[in-house]
């Protein structure tokens, strides 16, 4: 993993994604849409402001990916950013988005 800014960026490819889900970190949670995902990992920007520090655990649930867990690698401006915890059941999760449901959109507002 590299870094810009101070700020880890993925090594591997991204799609860009449209999918809402509830996002949990310690004992808040809050609505986010995942803004893009790839193998590893995915962004989002959050729907209000939560307390998420690099390391923390965090569980993601969606109708299209299921229940994900994984680790905040950073998290700036309303947008966080996890690293799956691989497992067989989160990478077939994620293979079968990326099988059956995904189509790349366009973002429609940048920041």
């Amino acid at each position: 993993m590299t870094t810009i800014k101070e700020m880890p960026v993925r090594a591997n490819s991204r799609s860009r994604v449209r999918i809402f889900a509830t996002v949990r970190v310690m004992h808040q949670s809050t609505r986010a849409r995942v803004i893009d995902l790839s193998p590893t990992g995915m962004a989002f920007d959050v729907e209000k402001p939560i307390q998420a520090m690099a390391g923390q655990l965090v569980t993601v649930e969606s109708e299209e990916l299921g229940r994900l867990s994984g680790t905040v690698r950073w998290y700036s401006n309303g947008r966080l950013g996890i690293e799956y915890k691989l497992s067989t059941n989160a990478l077939a999760q994620i293979t079968s988005y990326f099988r059956f449901f995904h189509e790349e959109v366009r973002p429609v507002l940048r920041r």
